[in-house]
């Protein structure tokens, strides 16, 4: 009985230093999420009240460093008539140093610009843009920790989900445009040792561009990946299938896709189902769509019944935002942007990624139509570096949209 007794009491002890083992466990944990150290990203209205140590920066044509009290410096006197150092002195002749002397910069045909260059570690937060001239003859690129071949690399337009060289606004999360052509971007940029960003002028006539990027330095974790954009366009007028992004390899997530679609043929055009073939995937996808306009948080034709028109919309993560119609004139084709955002739910793949999406319509006889529409597709994820080289960007004839 005694021992009976003992052994009971053994357990109760046993039960009642786990349960304390358990407690503090549980009270450390919840001290360290609610005292932990916050590195200032990844902003919400939730945490926007918490201190950090994070040093917030702005890269401007008035501060190309982003240091701290460097902003403003161009003298319209002493630095009249020095491109990219005092582009507005003329207009700020009566005002003197400080008043808006170097808002802009010109890129000039053939030149590439670097917009920034930036020692990390930190995060790029948001880019604002408003390029003048083709925006498929300005050439978006980000390069990460030194790396020689972009991690983002994309005709300014398209990344912005304006493919077409015409303004639409468009209202998301990720990515605004606003009126008359601002450019906004908010996806999240981590970077480690270094960040790169430059524009290309690969038009004939300088290019004027006012632009700003706003960054954070602060501790990046080991689990944040890099961001990755990366340009497509299929318009060789042959029936298939359009290749969204091919060749990914590393561990990550897709986040986003832009596709502009030039339609080449009466009847609805949004048939085709989207693919996504991931570790090791061969001739059977593991995520397949039920039809373009579905994907893209659409239906039935993206149509408005009562009008029987294209309805337009523009949400936090999908969109249809653009819809150019014929004006009977030189504006001859049906032209579509639209824009699906995986943030709430991104495509996670543990070694590699291939996405595509049918170009699919109606025939005679209730039959699908392989189409030749003229495609125009922006990819957007995070992953781990090294990157696989993107295939060669297209040259300027096959980047112009006519």
């Amino acid at each position: 009985m005694l021992k009976r007794i003992s052994a009971l009491n053994f357990k109760l002890l046993y039960m009642k230093k786990s349960l304390f083992f358990f407690l503090v466990c549980f009270v450390s944990t919840a001290l360290f999420a609610q005292n932990g150290k916050f590195n200032g990203l990844d902003m919400t209205l939730g945490n926007l009240s918490r201190l950090s140590d994070a040093k917030t920066r702005s890269i401007s044509p008035e501060n190309f460093t982003g240091e701290k009290g460097k902003g403003a410096m161009a003298d319209p006197v002493a630095d009249k008539g020095k491109r990219n150092v005092a582009n507005a002195a003329h207009e700020a002749r009566d005002l003197g140093k400080g008043w808006k002397v170097n808002p802009f910069v010109i890129i000039n045909p053939g030149e590439t610009f670097t917009m920034a260059d930036i020692e990390g570690p930190g995060a790029i937060q948001h880019i604002w843009m408003t390029p003048t001239g083709n925006f498929n003859f300005s050439i978006f690129r980000i390069y990460y920790d030194g790396e020689e071949a972009p991690s983002v690399e994309s005709p300014v337009g398209p990344f912005f989900g304006i493919a077409w060289n015409e303004f639409s606004p468009l209202n998301s999360l990720a990515i605004t445009v606003n009126p008359g052509s601002a450019f906004n971007s908010y996806w999240k940029m981590p970077f480690r040792k270094k960040l790169k960003m430059t524009m290309q002028n690969i038009a004939a006539e300088p290019m004027r561009l006012y632009y700003q990027v706003d960054y954070t330095l602060t501790d990046v974790p080991n689990d944040e990946a890099y961001f990755h954009a990366q340009y497509r366009r299929r318009n060789d007028g042959i029936r298939g299938i359009h290749t969204i992004v091919d060749g990914i390899k590393g561990k990550g997530h897709y986040v986003g896709t832009y596709m502009g679609v030039g339609v080449t043929n009466n009847g609805w055009w949004g048939e085709g189902e989207i693919k996504f073939f991931m570790d090791g995937d061969k001739d059977n996808a593991t995520i397949v769509g039920t039809g373009t306009e579905d994907y893209f948080c659409g239906s039935y034709n993206f149509e408005n019944k009562r009008t029987r028109q294209y309805q337009e919309y523009s949400t936090a993560y999908a969109g249809l935002h653009q819809v150019l119609r014929p004006d009977g004139l030189y504006g001859s084709q049906m032209r579509f942007g639209m824009y699906r955002w995986h943030i709430m739910d991104p495509v996670r793949f543990e070694k590699d990624l291939k996405v595509t999406i049918q170009d699919l319509g109606w025939m005679s006889g209730g039959r699908y139509l392989s189409q030749r529409s003229d495609i125009i597709t922006v990819a957007y994820w995070y992953q781990t570096e090294p990157h696989a080289r993107f295939p060669k960007l297209p040259d300027a004839n096959t980047l112009e949209v006519n």
